[in-house]
């Protein structure tokens, strides 16, 4: 049963009548560009075919009840008082209905089951899927018009302001923006964006690592801290403005940890806009070099790999097939990307899923992603 059917079942037993809308968006794997959003600068992410699906119908009154299928719960509220802030699940709906009124609009009330399919802390965005979702959802019923831009802007808020976690714009701009068949080079502080194709023969594959990591609780927020001590040392909005060439007078000034720390942004920004370059030019060995090498700078300069994700990379570049691999995500757990050849998936994820479980004792899920489209009424 698809996500759609298995939400629009759920919403006419829940509720004894068909919903009259079904909406859906998508997570995202980033190819490269980590830790990048936020600094202001460039990223390379594809939406991915695993969803947030919503099967929901307008209410009279100006409240919202809505169940969730994964979690077995329910929340009801009033958008007119919406409650003390928090980061459950059902903070991420009210955290939305928030930032989409204090964005100016008028929103009306609904009634909906969803479900996702988006592994939860994997490094694959399933709370912008969630929040995406959910602003698709309250613009369906609300008669207001689709702008991803800007609905994503509300939700990065949402995230920000009522959940907590710093998060940039990456996640839920291609949630919002993703085109099938291409990843999207996207600046993250013009918000223009353009399409990637993935060169003919290749495919991207995430490889969960099987740990998790709560992004509020972990050092996501304190590395985007150092990364705002690096720029106030060089006196300028965001690391974006600082060039390879700067980086060595920043250790006398922050010290070597915050150093490093800016050393990976900067060098990261230039690897994304090369690896724009490989794909749009169909070469998908530079790509993976550039994977590669961003990998060693997420693991020695920024320090958010862990030993899991670090053998799980490892087993995907000593597989034949593979022409790169890095982790992907805020870090501290998750999954990692690997762009491949198209013929060599079966055996690749034979092998890998094979040395990863030898190495950790983990069992992986591996799957191949499909870039597809971002957020969308069905």
């Amino acid at each position: 049963m698809t996500p759609a059917a298995t939400v629009e079942g759920a919403f006419a037993r829940r509720f004894g009548r068909p919903p009259v809308f079904v909406v859906r968006a998508p997570g995202r794997v980033n190819l490269i560009g980590e830790h990048t959003d936020y600094n202001a600068g460039f990223v390379l992410p594809m939406a991915i075919d695993r969803w947030v699906t919503i099967a929901l119908a307008p209410r009279a009154a100006r409240t919202v009840s809505v169940a969730s299928l994964e979690f077995e719960e329910s929340t009801e509220f009033g958008l007119a008082d919406l409650g003390p802030r928090g980061s459950g699940w059902a903070h991420y709906v009210k955290g939305t209905a928030w930032a989409l009124t204090e964005a100016g609009h008028t929103l009306s009330g609904w009634e909906g089951v969803l479900s996702g399919d988006v592994p939860m802390g994997a490094g694959l965005s399933s709370s912008a899927a969630f929040e995406m979702a959910v602003a698709r959802a309250f613009a369906s019923v609300s008669g207001i018009a689709w702008d991803p831009v800007a609905m994503a802007l509300a939700a990065q808020r949402a995230e920000n302001a009522w959940v907590g976690v710093g998060c940039g714009i990456m996640d839920q701009l291609i949630s919002g923006c993703g085109r099938a068949g291409h990843a999207m080079l996207l600046d993250c502080r013009s918000l223009e964006g353009r399409a990637v194709p993935l060169p003919t023969g290749s495919v991207v594959a995430v490889l969960d690592t099987a740990t998790r990591r709560a992004l509020a609780h972990s050092g996501y927020n304190e590395r985007r801290g150092e990364c705002e001590a690096a720029a106030a040392a060089f006196g300028v909005a965001a690391l974006r403005d600082v060039s390879v060439q700067e980086l060595p007078a920043l250790v006398a000034r922050v010290g070597p940890v915050v150093a490093r720390r800016a050393r990976h942004v900067v060098t990261e920004n230039q690897r994304t806009l090369d690896a724009a370059a490989a794909l749009e030019g169909g070469d998908p060995e530079a790509m993976g070099a550039l994977m590669d090498a961003s990998h060693a700078s997420l693991r020695d300069d920024f320090e958010v790999s862990t030993p899991a994700i670090d053998a799980m990379v490892t087993a995907a570049r000593e597989t034949a097939g593979c022409f790169g691999a890095r982790m992907t995500g805020g870090g501290f757990g998750g999954c990692v990307v690997a762009l491949l050849e198209a013929r060599a998936v079966e055996e690749f994820q034979k092998g890998v899923a094979a040395r990863y479980r030898s190495e950790t004792g983990l069992e992986p899920r591996l799957y191949v992603c499909r870039a597809t489209d971002g957020a969308e009424v069905l």
